[in-house]
This record gives C-alpha cells, structure tokens and sequence, in this order.
C-alpha cells in the first residue's frame, strides 16, 4: 500500500467484502445490545410496581424516566440496525458494478445511511473508520457535522416526558399511578360500564401494538 492508502492499491471487490463482514459484526453487537436494554427494562418494571405499591411517586417517576430513557435507546438501535442492512444491500451493489466496471461508484444511499451510523454511540467509532475508508474509495463524500441530533434528542426530552412519564406510570401500574392516554369522546350511556371493564387489557395490546409500529417504522426509515 502506498503511503497515502489510495484506493487503487487495493482489490475493490475485497474491500466491500471486508465492509460487509464489519457490518455483519455491528449488527450482531447492537442485536446483543438490545438484549441487555430488555433486560434492564425488566428490571425496572418490577421496581417500578413496588414502589407502586407503596405508592411512592417520586421515586415512580425517576424509574418512569429510565424506562422512557431505555426504549429510546432500543428504537434508535433498531433504526441503526435498519441503517446497516442498507449499507450492506448496497455493498452487494458495489460488488456488481467492480464486476462490470471494475472500480466503485459513489452511493448518496451509503452516504445518507453512514451519516446516520455516526451518531449512535455503539457504533460510532467503527462507522467514523470505514466511512473514512468509503471516502478514500469515492463512494461517499466528506461527513457533515454529527452534533445536530443529540441536542435535538434532549429538547424533545424535555418537552414531552411529563406526558410519557404519566403514560408509563399508568401503564406498568395499571392505573394507579400517572394519567391515561387521550382517551377517546365520551360513548353512550350502555357502553361505558363494558367498555371500563376492558380498558386494562386493551391497554396492554395496545402499547405492545404501538411497540412493533415504532420498530417496523424505524426498520422501514
């Protein structure tokens, strides 16, 4: 290799080859990282409905702050890892053109995905390297600045955690604590009796509705 690392002195086809294989290994890390979040996850639900039960608000919110904190987390994996499969679907499309044209082509589809990758913590590191490596290779252009997102994340934070907290409390405590989600306009006098009834466990179907919604809609993103 020359001292400048030029692409050309490298075989592009083992170039995306070695891209793919880090990325493969991303996912499986961040898959691992998920993991160990549900399993935090779990854990605070359990102290959140003993605190709960001695109807100990104050430390019901932190706890509530945490889990909101925790699904965040996972929904941003979830996105990232949406983010790499992209990359990696473009790599096989890199591979096609080094067969016909022998040389990469540049990708705005790896340019938009890699800028995203910069921005998670877990991966950031590694991402920043081979998006170094992806310039030097002409696929991508110079990284715009990766600061925007993080302060975005903490003013909506701030804006809507009293509502998440209240939705959280009223779902791990079944009502006991927090407030209700919106519920909808007041119906007939015959139906609110079965409706109350049903309230708790459509509640549960609902926020695990909601849950695969946000996944899907990340993986699609």
């Amino acid at each position: 290799m020359g001292l400048f690392g030029k692409s050309q002195e490298r075989n592009p086809k083992e170039q995306v080859q070695e891209w793919t294989s880090k990325l493969r290994k991303e996912s499986y890390a961040l898959d691992r990282q998920i993991r160990s979040i549900q399993r935090e996850e779990d854990k605070l639900k359990r102290t959140l409905k003993e605190a709960a039960k001695k109807n100990d608000k104050e430390v019901c919110t932190i706890l509530a702050k945490e889990l909101i904190r925790s699904r965040k987390a996972i929904n941003k994996i979830y996105t990232s890892k949406a983010h790499i499969n992209s990359v990696q679907l473009q790599m096989k499309n890199q591979l096609a053109t080094v067969r016909v044209a022998g040389s990469l082509a540049k990708s705005t589809e790896v340019m938009t995905a890699m800028q995203a990758l910069v921005k998670l913590p877990e991966v950031a590191a590694s991402m920043r390297e081979m998006s170094k490596e992806m310039m030097k290779a002409g696929i991508i252009e110079e990284m715009i600045d990766e600061t925007m997102e993080s302060m975005e994340d903490v003013e909506e934070m701030e804006e809507e955690a009293q509502k998440e907290i209240d939705k959280v409390l009223w779902e791990i405590t079944a009502g006991k604590l927090g407030e209700a989600p919106a519920a909808p306009l007041a119906a007939p006098a015959g139906e609110s009796s079965r409706e109350a009834v049903s309230a708790d466990a459509e509640e549960d179907q609902e926020d695990d509705m909601e849950d695969m919604q946000s996944r899907l809609q990340a993986l699609r993103s």
